[in-house]
């Protein structure tokens, strides 16, 4: 039984990596999908073009078995996708510089209290009663 694991061992690891490629580039085509239909107005018509185009490429590389066609295409999304996270951020960028100043989670600038923020001390009814 072990021999016979041994034989099929080579079969095995390019089963896995033809499957994690796989897994690699589908997720990839998602997240990329996802971010485009998101943020599609803050990018130029020739990258949202460019950003699809090696969408379908990584889609029809997927159609087939070929784990390197199937690395090349996520390579390449990989570096299309880039383009809309680059509008993302300069829009950010600019969002964020007009505001006139840092902001932190809660939206308001940094060293500011939120109006609706109440401070409370909390006790523990079963701590009090242990005691």
């Amino acid at each position: 039984m072990v021999r016979e694991a041994e034989s099929h061992a080579d079969e095995d690891k390019r089963k896995r990596e033809e499957i994690e490629a796989r897994n690699r580039a589908d997720s990839l085509v998602y997240q990329t999908e996802k971010m485009l239909n998101e943020h599609r107005s803050k990018l130029s018509e020739a990258d949202a073009k460019s950003v699809e185009a090696a969408i379908a490429d990584c889609k029809k590389a997927l159609e087939g078995g070929d784990i390197g066609a199937i690395n090349r295409a996520a390579d390449a999304l990989t570096q299309a996708s880039h383009k809309v996270a680059e509008a993302m951020y300069k829009s950010g960028a600019q969002a964020g510089g007009s505001a006139g100043g840092a902001t932190n989670g809660a939206g308001t600038k940094t060293g500011e209290k939120p109006d609706d923020v109440i401070d409370a001390e909390y006790v523990d009814a079963d701590e009090k009663k242990k005691e």
